[in-house]
């Protein structure tokens, strides 16, 4: 790709003759739906790749999201970020509960522990963090708080897909969490997710709910809705998962190449690799000071757009902006005044396990005096 366009993330796809061969087994078979032989494989291997007990396939990342409030019950008022995709909180407003926005913490990009207590009220039922571009929440000092509030705890860990602390998953923490398979994360099923649960208890509601609340043939047990993950993409999956973690090294490689080269450059801070972390390097987002660096976020993000190197405004604007939410108490400028410097600064450069050090160079070209 020394020419042509550079796109910010790049589908990590299977063998296309590996994937044609389970194929045929899956029309051989004709069972191409409801739990089959590769969806149990996928749940398995899953569960074993992440180091967690017990993990529940879905269609996409925003029905594990909308089914852990059904799960858990979660009614009133949830504290969550803005500085998300809007997945997070929409799964809230489906469910008809109140987002209540905190501010993010200016190191991790993450919900702020020391901003949440403030905004608890009686309606307080829950905290739905997010591991922004895949670091690890402070997770200790949120569970401390939800114990202190007696307050359940939903991850929306969408971008942490592999990430672990001191050679823990952190998918482990609190009461859930999620995950996206979406085509634009490091793992994909082309479109799908997962949700994370401590107890076969647990799983088996959650494995009825995502099938309209069947217990068994003749029984209902909840209202539940229709959220299951296909053969076709778990066979997808199970090819997938063989070879994310050569992708996560690939990636790896680029974040180095990218922070060795703009280490020295004025207006422009990264993040670095977190201690005790294994980082799966979903994201490289930048932030960008247009007085040190001369130029705006936009006015960079456009000249690269004009040159077929695509970055991503990730997340701009926040979802307290969006008109379903900004009239929110909790949306305000005054309220979120790190989130929004974050939101109006930030650029995710791109990143995915196709680019060549010639694609990386052209980025980096536009970060040259």
């Amino acid at each position: 790709m020394a020419s042509g366009q550079i796109t910010v993330t790049s589908p990590l796809l299977p063998d296309l003759e590996e994937f044609q061969n389970m194929l045929k087994e899956i029309w051989a078979s004709k069972w191409i739906t409801n739990n089959g032989k590769f969806h149990r494989q996928l749940e398995k291997e899953l569960a074993n790749y992440l180091k967690v007990p017990y993990i529940s396939l879905f269609t996409n990342g925003t029905l594990p999201l909308i089914t852990a409030l059904q799960a858990l019950r979660i009614t009133g008022e949830v504290i969550t970020t803005p500085y998300s995709f809007v997945a997070t909180t929409h799964s809230l407003w489906w469910n008809g509960i109140k987002p209540v926005f905190v501010d993010v913490d200016p190191i991790t990009c993450n919900l702020d522990p020391s901003k949440i207590e403030a905004a608890i009220t009686p309606k307080t039922t829950a905290i739905m963090p997010v591991h922004c571009y895949g670091k690890p929440c402070d997770t200790r000092a949120i569970q401390e708080i939800a114990d202190k509030y007696g307050l359940k705890v939903i991850y929306d860990a969408a971008h942490a897909f592999g990430v672990e602390v001191d050679g823990k998953s952190i998918l482990n923490a609190g009461d859930m969490s999620t995950l996206s398979f979406h085509a634009t994360k490091v793992y994909n099923t082309i479109e799908g997710g997962a949700m994370v649960m401590h107890d076969e208890q647990t799983k088996k509601r959650i494995d009825y709910l995502k099938n309209f609340g069947f217990a068994n043939e003749t029984t209902v047990v909840a209202p539940g809705i229709n959220s299951k993950m296909d053969e076709m993409r778990a066979a997808y999956g199970i090819l997938n998962l063989r070879q994310v973690d050569l992708a996560i090294a690939a990636r790896q490689k680029v974040a180095k190449m990218y922070r060795d080269s703009l280490r020295d450059i004025d207006g422009i801070t990264f993040f670095d690799d977190m201690s005790g972390v294994r980082h799966n390097y979903s994201y490289f987002p930048i932030f960008i000071d247009a007085g040190k660096f001369g130029k705006t976020r936009d006015m960079l993000y456009q000249e690269m757009k004009n040159a077929d190197v695509l970055g991503r405004r990730y997340f701009y604007p926040l979802i307290s902006e969006f008109s379903t939410y900004r009239g929110l108490p909790s949306a305000t400028r005054e309220n979120l005044p790190v989130a929004y410097r974050l939101a109006d600064t930030v650029l995710c450069l791109p990143m995915h396990h196709d680019l060549s050090e010639q694609d990386v160079m052209r980025v980096l070209n536009f970060f040259r005096k």
